[in-house]
């Protein structure tokens, strides 16, 4: 057994099992129990798949796996030394677990996504050799010199952790090349491992529990008892991929979107809801999409018009279907638009989002074969459009569509964007909402998000954003606890509509 811990690796020793630790972290401070070799022992002996691939669209980490990595997380952060008077119960977040699986497959021995590391905190754990569970990685954690990756694990406010696991072929891991390399990633939220900053209050078990945990304390941890939060089990909804939506095999059906919210005053209330109207806090849930759905076959010019139509979701195995595909990079508008982006390489065979731009008349048309599609030529002119794929960026409560998506031209499409929760907490820096339905560019995204009723406060989550062109008014309404504003005659800016991703 040897260990590699933090930047500087050590000399590797041929056949034997071999186990590294990453962490993007700053603070320093070490465990100190008499019980904590005890505590750990407990995991080390575990049995799991650990080894199995997992297929795409399957959940990268076995739920027995992520549970015990949730266990042995929350039996450490309540037996911390000095006590702890403020550590937040840790709870299992789907969504880290997606990005955490998206980083472990790409088998980089290094933190990321450059763009989510302000977002979250990271701890990084691979080793080849004998079986060992993944509890493993958590314990040398723990353990080592390296105190950071124990900082960010009882770092009081982190409440919500996300891990995947995968097994990497040839991953080159400080420049040696492992052939099978087991790579676990754990991300967490809120950030921790702040430089200047204790990773906990001491004191009284659960005698500085913030105020939203209702003064509940359970295992020296301040705790609040909300089913919607403990670990859902297994099942194809949680899924990284979810479940294909019936489809029509002669034509796509969009999604129905919920009706739309009944008509909203124009101008805000003049003083505070009552206690009643707060509890009500005229709910409207939003889930109409932005992006369509569409079947391998659907020709571009045979899909809706507007701007709206920029953003769609294919469908898996469109390598077999029969559509056709006219042009290379430029691709004509008879085209199908899911084998355009297989051919242009934009998704896989596995289906998923892609972005298309128009781009007007074009004189001709290259043929080619790409990534398994030929495409056809044509030698007259046409209209046409390109496809790119749909990225994806972490955003705070203080992000508004003027600093991510200035209008500017040509148009460019705005991400895909996660909201963190609680954006509704008091916060000076947090942009004003200022709109119902159409939003002024200067508001917060995420919290005009939940006043659409697109996401909840309580849990955030992922929107796709439209800018649109400028009101001169914007109307004011009490949604989902959000006051927004009404402004008239805005001497500049553009308007965005918010989306619900499903």
């Amino acid at each position: 057994y040897h260990i590699h811990w933090g930047t500087s690796p050590l000399p590797l020793l041929p056949l034997l099992p071999l186990l590294l630790l990453h962490t993007a972290a700053s603070m320093v401070m070490l465990p100190n129990s008499t019980g904590w070799a005890q505590m750990l022992d407990k995991y080390l002996d575990e049995e799991g798949d650990w080894w199995e691939a997992k297929h795409r669209g399957k959940r990268a980490i076995t739920d027995s796996d992520a549970q015990h990595i949730l266990d042995l997380h929350n039996k450490l952060r309540g037996q911390v030394y000095p006590a702890a008077a403020n550590m937040e119960h840790m709870v299992w977040d789907t969504e880290l677990e997606r990005t955490a699986e998206e980083w472990a497959e790409t088998c980089l021995w290094e933190h990321g996504p450059a763009g989510l590391l302000s977002q979250i905190g990271q701890n990084l754990g691979v080793h080849w050799g004998r079986y060992r569970p993944p509890t493993s990685h958590v314990q040398a954690w723990c353990s080592g010199p390296v105190c950071t990756h124990y900082t960010q694990l009882v770092w009081a406010t982190s409440s919500r952790i996300g891990c995947a696991v995968n097994l990497c072929y040839n991953m080159n891991v400080w420049g040696q090349i492992w052939s099978k390399a087991v790579y676990l990633v754990c991300n967490y939220s809120p950030k921790g491992n702040w430089w200047g900053h204790s990773p906990y209050k001491h004191g009284t078990p659960c005698s500085a529990c913030p105020p939203s945990y209702g003064g509940g304390c359970k295992d020296n941890l301040c705790y609040k008892d909300d089913s919607s939060n403990p670990r859902r089990e297994e099942t194809e909804e949680n899924n990284f991929i979810e479940p294909e939506a019936p489809r029509n095999p002669q034509k796509a059906q969009p999604r129905a979107p919920r009706p739309e919210p009944p008509s909203l005053p124009t101008t805000a209330p003049s003083k505070p809801p009552t206690e009643t109207e707060d509890l009500q806090k005229n709910e409207v849930v939003n889930t109409q999409q932005m992006s369509q759905l569409v079947t391998c076959d659907t020709k571009l010019r045979d899909q809706c018009k507007g701007t709206t139509c920029n953003r769609y979701e294919c469908p898996a195995g469109c390598l077999d279907a029969t559509g056709k595909v006219v042009g290379t990079v430029y691709y004509e508008m008879q085209s199908s638009v899911c084998r355009a982006g297989l051919h242009a390489g934009v998704i896989d065979n596995d289906g998923g989002w892609m972005d298309i731009t128009r781009q007007g008349r074009k004189d001709f048309f290259i043929k080619s074969n790409k990534n398994g599609v030929q495409s056809i030529g044509k030698y007259q002119s046409a209209n046409s459009f390109t496809v790119s794929r749909v990225t994806v960026k972490a955003i705070t409560c203080e992000t508004t569509v003027a600093q991510l998506c200035p209008h500017q031209k040509p148009a460019k499409h705005c991400p895909r964007l996660y909201c963190p929760r609680n954006c509704l907490e008091d916060n000076p820096h947090v942009p004003k909402v200022i709109g119902t339905r159409i939003y002024s560019d200067r508001s917060s995204i995420c919290r005009a998000s939940v006043h659409a009723g697109v996401i909840r406060n309580d849990v955030g989550g992922y929107i796709d954003v439209m800018p649109v062109d400028m009101r001169k008014h914007y109307i004011a309404s009490y949604q989902n606890g959000v006051f927004s504003e009404s402004l008239h005659n805005p001497p500049g800016g553009k308007a965005f509509r918010v989306f619900a991703v499903i």
